[in-house]
């Protein structure tokens, strides 16, 4: 990989001899997690929380309206922080072992830490972690795709304001986050994942925010799970099989059959508690109401205000575009449904703006080899702009690029590095990177969205078509009895895509940022700069004072790209030959090109001097 690096800059320096790096602006971030009151405490954050309705979002298709019948799910997290990936390995744990959960005092709805009980051996997995939330403890998490080839996706569910008011000050029990970890350490199945977590609030409580749901699938069928405010252990969940699409956005569970309950149901369960609680509160009547409507019931408003595909949002809406039907809907008529239209869909320009923390899709197939070659693709940031990556679960590990950094995470500039995380903080980040495209391609979208898009989706289509391949090669060295070379193959092909992304994302990065200034210049910020004050409006704070989704930074130019719809756009997905030659540009970023970098102007310097040389000979007699 580094020889394939070198080659790469050794020919730009050569033929230009100058090189440049990008450089990365540093920030810190609070989350805008719900707000609201808790008995007679006001939570940390100001305002309903459904004046910030739009959040993370999730899609579900069955194998039957899938192009190669296999399952596919996909969707985002919404948290403003720092967001990395992680191959988290198999282990086993003593006897005893404990896992703490929860929250903590300082949370916007405050708990206390518990600790619940380990099991003996965890499975493998991969996810995206992150470093804040409503104030819970981090690393985050909100799913991924596990070694049984079960994969995860936690989607914001708002109870009634009842619920929330009704949540203890001291409520104990494994938080959304906790729930999604220990779903991809446990479960060996969609259904069981549920089971799992059902038997935990059962036994140990529920830590909320709010209300949150969570979606599983397998190769099979899929599970949408919601967990409800109010400290009572209220949770429920639907069956999502091969005929079925489900958009989460938010979580959610219609008409619910009350004999369920009981647990004999083959399509829905839930708490024991479930329907005798909302008898209690007089929210059905079972004598009087037709159905046991979970989203009415237990709830807030449904969205239901539809919308055409291509519809321009109207600016002031404070969630566009989130009506799941209207969605589902359009997912109906995508089908059969691709891997290729399921990544695109996650990036949509109506959603994948500044507040999506990373991209996940998962195709879940039922005709793998090894359960080793299951497969998540990875967008690092929001990925408007930011490529897929192929992530097999037998894939060791990922560039030092892609873990953990300080940019984005809260507290970060108001303390000091710990000097072991000295060289990783060093290398580049590259949900920096991704995020530094984001503004950059969004603060003119019309001029440059298009381009971005055909380029990512370029690169992708060449990893797509290659990926196949590299599974055949990886299951011989499997089938011969080598794992570890199987291992090595999957990695060194993950490792080349993750750097080539980045090299590209700089490419384009410094190609936009170069047009911008030569097209007006970079954008002075409109800000009111008080009186007295001396700073000028650069200086001023960089917080988002907004309620819209469109106040956002986003690369929505009506109804998602300039040149159509997902719908409109589906079948041409990505043409290799839009991909700029972003390996003989010196616009990289990445520490190891950019040591290859060093490493050809010191060899170019050798070449000059040598020929220095032999022109001095020359000319003494």
């Amino acid at each position: 990989m580094q020889r394939r690096l070198l080659s790469h800059v050794l020919t730009y320096v050569v033929v230009t001899g100058v090189g440049t790096m990008s450089m990365a602006a540093m920030a810190t971030a609070t989350d805008q997690a719900p707000p609201g009151p808790v008995g007679d405490v006001e939570r940390t954050m100001d305002g309903p929380w459904d004046a910030d309705p739009d959040k993370s979002i999730a899609f579900y298709v069955g194998k039957n309206h899938t192009a190669d019948g296999q399952v596919l799910i996909g969707g985002f997290g919404h948290e403003p922080s720092s967001h990395w990936v992680e191959i988290v390995p198999r282990q086993s744990h003593p006897e005893g072992s404990t896992v703490t959960v929860g929250a903590t005092e300082e949370a916007d709805m405050p708990g206390q830490l518990s600790e619940i009980p380990q099991v003996s051996e965890t499975a493998r997995y991969i996810t995206s972690n992150y470093s804040e939330f409503a104030g819970f403890p981090a690393p985050l998490t909100n799913g991924g795709l596990n070694e049984h080839n079960v994969a995860a996706r936690d989607v914001w569910s708002n109870s009634r304001e009842e619920l929330w008011d009704m949540t203890p000050l001291d409520q104990t029990g494994p938080s959304y986050s906790d729930l999604s970890r220990i779903a991809m350490e446990r479960a060996t199945t969609a259904r069981q994942a549920v089971e799992i977590l059902g038997e935990l609030i059962d036994e140990h409580g529920y830590t909320t925010y709010g209300g949150n749901s969570h979606m599983f699938a397998d190769e099979h069928e899929g599970w949408i799970f919601i967990q409800y405010s109010g400290g009572e252990g209220l949770w429920a969940a639907e069956r999502l099989g091969p005929d079925d699409v489900r958009v989460s956005y938010p979580g959610y569970i219609r008409e619910f059959p009350v004999e369920a309950v009981e647990g004999a149901h083959p399509d829905f369960l839930g708490s024991a508690n479930l329907v005798s609680f909302a008898v209690d509160q007089g929210w059905y009547d079972p004598e009087s109401d037709e159905v046991f409507d979970l989203q009415a019931v237990y709830q807030q408003e449904f969205p239901t205000a539809e919308f055409e595909v291509g519809a321009v949002a109207d600016p002031d809406d404070p969630a566009p575009y989130r009506n799941p039907i209207s969605l589902e809907a359009e997912l109906e008529e995508l089908a059969p449904v691709t891997l290729e239209d399921m990544m695109r869909l996650v990036r949509d320009p109506r959603w994948s703006d500044d507040r999506s923390g990373y991209g996940h899709v998962a195709e879940l197939r039922d005709d793998l080899a090894r359960p080793e070659l299951a497969t998540l693709w990875v967008a690092s940031t929001a990925a408007v702009t930011a490529p897929y990556i192929p992530i097999a679960i037998g894939t060791d590990d990922l560039p030092v690029e892609y873990t953990q950094h300080r940019y984005l995470t809260s507290g970060a500039a108001a303390s000091y590095l710990n000097p072991e995380y000295a060289e990783q903080e060093a290398t580049e980040y590259a949900t920096q990177t991704y995020k530094r495209l984001m503004y950059a391609t969004c603060a003119r979208p019309e001029q440059y969205l298009a381009e971005v898009t055909a380029a990512l989706e370029g690169f992708e289509a060449d990893v797509v078509g290659e990926w196949p391949d590299v599974l055949e090669q990886a299951e011989a060295a499997y089938e011969a009895g080598d794992d570890a070379d199987a291992a090595r193959v999957l990695t060194e092909f993950t490792a080349n895509q993750a750097l080539d992304g980045l090299a590209l994302a700089n490419y384009l990065l410094d190609s936009v940022l170069e047009r911008s200034r030569a097209d007006g210049g970079l954008h002075v910020p409109d800000a009111d700069v008080p009186d007295g004050t001396t700073a000028s409006s650069r200086s001023l704070t960089m917080e988002l004072d907004g309620v819209s989704a469109r106040d956002r930074m986003n690369c929505d130019v009506g109804g998602g790209w300039a040149d159509g719809s997902t719908l409109d756009r589906q079948g041409n997905y990505g043409d290799p030959a839009d991909v700029p030659d972003f390996d003989a540009s010196d616009s990289t970023g990445s520490n190891e090109r950019s040591w290859a970098w060093i490493v050809g102007a010191g060899l170019v310097g050798i070449v000059l001097g040598v020929a220095a040389t032999m022109v001095i000979r020359r000319r003494t007699p």
